[in-house]
Order: structure tokens, then C-alpha cells, then sequence
């Protein structure tokens, strides 16, 4: 699919097929993933994959919306920061904005291969990271649940670009 093709069709899925998502495609997501930019380079983030119902169902009282334990497959993002204090510096926040732009790429690395994914980032950080068997000191960012969708949703309404983009006027 063309690039901007796969940027328009992407939309957030919440239904998936019964059907399980080949592990090819999952690896060519994760491989996605792994090209997303990251300050400094240092990938300061972790992915855990649940491949498989059997392994979503885990999620089950953990994430706020029941479909994430449904789901063929989903990837936990977290993000190894340094402090978890009001008060963060740019730099503290980097790794979670590095999850953030891994998990992006892979919506669209799903979209991309016909498969539907949905940001969620509603449930319970602590059982969440008991659940994946990740060690103390990591955040969870983000699930993003991934499956073939079960019905295309409607595009969502989006800002005009005249309402949300403003151009800098030089100084003088």
C-alpha cells in the first residue's frame, strides 16, 4: 500500500476477527517498530508481545476496555524512565515519546498489511507489567491490540488544517 494510502486508511479497530495474525506479519510490525526514530538513539523502550488469545487474555480486568483480551495479538509499549515525578525535564520524558512514536509506526506498519490496531492507554499499570513479566522500573505506555478488523469503522471527523496549523510570522 502506498504510504499515504496507508495513512488515510488507517482507523482505530476495536473489533477483530476470529483469526489469528501470521507471524510473518507481526515481525515485519515489530521490525517497524524497531526503525522508529528515538532521542539519542538510545531506545530507551520495550515491547512485550502477547501472540495469540490465549496469551490477550491475560489483560482481562487490566486494560478498561474488555475487546484488548480478545484480541488475535497485542504489543505493550513501556518506557524505561528515570523519573516519575511531577516534576520531569524534556529529557525524562524521552522514552515515553520514544514508545509513543514505536507504537506509532506500528498502526501503521498494520494497516500497511490489512490488520486493524487501536491505541490504549486505559488500565492498570502495575497488574499490567505483573501480567507481561516485566521488571520493576518500567513503565507501560501503551496496548496496542492488532487483528484483522471485523467491520471498517467511519472515518473519524478531523480538524480542518486552516483550523489547527499556524503559520510563524517573521519578526521584525
Amino acid at each position: 500500500m502506498e504510504f499515504f494510502d496507508t495513512v488515510k486508511s488507517r482507523h482505530s479497530t476495536r473489533g477483530f476477527l476470529d483469526k489469528a495474525v501470521e507471524i510473518e506479519k507481526i515481525m515485519k510490525i515489530l521490525d517497524a517498530a524497531n526503525s522508529a526514530p528515538s532521542a539519542r538513539n538510545l531506545q530507551e523502550y520495550e515491547m512485550y508481545l502477547l501472540d495469540g488469545k490465549e496469551q490477550t487474555a491475560i489483560l482481562k480486568g487490566i486494560a478498561a476496555q474488555e475487546f484488548v483480551s480478545k484480541a488475535p495479538a497485542a504489543i505493550v509499549f513501556c518506557a524505561h524512565t528515570k523519573n516519575s515525578s511531577e516534576k520531569m525535564t524534556l529529557s525524562d520524558i524521552f522514552p515515553v515519546l520514544d514508545a509513543a512514536i514505536a507504537a506509532s509506526y506500528v498502526q501503521l506498519a498494520a494497516a500497511a498489511q490489512g490488520l486493524g490496531s487501536v491505541w490504549v492507554a486505559s488500565f492498570d499499570p502495575g497488574k499490567l507489567l505483573k501480567a507481561i513479566g516485566a521488571p520493576a522500573g518500567l513503565v507501560p505506555i501503551v496496548i496496542m491490540p492488532i487483528g484483522y478488523p471485523a467491520a471498517k469503522p467511519e472515518p473519524t471527523p478531523r480538524r480542518s488544517l486552516d483550523d489547527m496549523v499556524h503559520k510563524v510570522q517573521k519578526k521584525s
